[in-house]
């Protein structure tokens, strides 16, 4: 049986996915400019720069934390979260994190 915070955490994890990707889509559809055009507009200003470095700074954090707990939990799968936060984002890889961290380990 999956407790209601592991729900929790699920649900986040795809609405972290899907919600952001869907601006980053549209935005790429409507300027044509693709990733690299969106990747410049992270820092077209000091506010989006200093969300882009926040979010970088938290996506390093994140990954470490990753690393070094299963490093010692042997929680070999919660590793795919790294990708999932580097090419998705933090909003799905923090919480697809805590919800395989979650679960129990045999």
């Amino acid at each position: 049986m999956i407790s209601p915070l592991r729900i929790i955490y699920l649900g986040l994890a795809i609405w972290g996915a899907i919600h952001p990707m869907t601006w980053f889509l549209r935005y790429m559809r409507e300027s044509g400019t693709g990733l690299s055009g969106m990747i410049d507009a992270w820092y077209v200003n000091a506010s989006t720069t200093g969300l882009t470095w926040d979010l970088t700074i938290s996506a390093i954090t994140l990954t470490i934390w990753i690393v070094a707990e299963t490093w010692v939990r042997k929680n070999w799968l919660a590793l795919i979260c790294i990708p999932a936060t580097f090419g998705i984002g933090v909003s799905c890889g923090l919480p697809l994190y805590l919800f395989l961290r979650t679960r129990p380990v045999t």
